[in-house]
């Protein structure tokens, strides 16, 4: 019990004073991560669109700071991006978590409006494009002052399996968790680091539109996954960096 309690406490102190950010961050496993980063020492800096929603977190999660705007939408980007560095004073990690699932219910690509593809793809794809090119300069800042640079991409076994009726949904994590990667390739070697993770089926409002009759006591519970991307971030920002040196050939 000893040395469990010790290497708790050694994994919570990893991310105090670090600045994380998630999108979507008043429901499921968004909500989860804000609890879970805040109660390690990290200040947290999260998203949504409905403004209730993001004063409740805010009074529930002491310390946790709340941003409304939309990553689906373009013009959000910039103003969501200035609020959060403004607010945190610095960006260290971000964690792309809002998603959508296209049309619900859930259907064939046949009978999919573009529109709704369209909407999977602005929220999971081109919202994490946007804001991680928005607040790059933060994490170069953060890579330069030996504290973070870090994105973590939240995707599903729906990227790499093509589930009938997920069409949407799942080619758009796909292109989320390779554009992760690509960013991987091009940046890593400056510092910021990419991954892409799959928390697994959650117990989440998104679960129960996707599948209704699903039963809720086999899926995994949002606070197990948000501890596990809580770890999964200690142990990245710890690894042995692979940055460039100054004036390498």
């Amino acid at each position: 019990m000893t040395g469990r309690s010790e290497n708790e406490s050694a994994t919570r102190r990893s991310l105090r004073g670090l600045c994380i950010v998630v999108t979507g961050g008043t429901a499921g496993l968004g909500r989860a991560l804000v609890s879970e980063l805040t109660a390690r020492g990290a200040k947290v800096g999260f998203v949504a669109r409905r403004r209730e929603l993001v004063q409740r977190v805010e009074s529930e999660v002491p310390g946790s700071v709340g941003v409304v705007g939309d990553v689906g939408k373009k013009d959000d980007i910039h103003p969501i991006a200035l609020q959060l560095t403004a607010r945190l004073g610095a960006v260290d990690v971000v964690i792309h978590n809002a998603s959508s699932l296209g049309p619900t219910p859930l259907r064939p690509l046949a009978d999919t409006d573009c529109e709704d593809l369209e909407l999977a793809l602005a929220v999971n794809v081109l919202g994490p494009f946007r804001l991680t090119k928005a607040l790059l300069g933060a994490l170069m800042s953060s890579v330069s002052r030996g504290v973070g640079g870090l994105v973590v991409s939240i995707t599903s076994d729906a990227a790499v399996t093509p589930y009938p009726g997920w069409g949407a949904y799942g080619a758009s994590k796909a292109a989320l968790a390779h554009l992760s990667a690509i960013w991987d390739g091009e940046l890593g070697h400056d510092g910021v680091q990419f991954v892409s993770v799959d928390p697994g089926d959650m117990d989440t409002e998104l679960h129960a539109i996707a599948i209704p009759d699903a039963d809720r006591a086999s899926l995994k519970r949002p606070e197990t996954s948000a501890t596990e991307i809580a770890d999964r971030i200690a142990e990245r920002l710890h690894a042995p960096r692979r940055v460039a040196a100054a004036g390498a050939s």
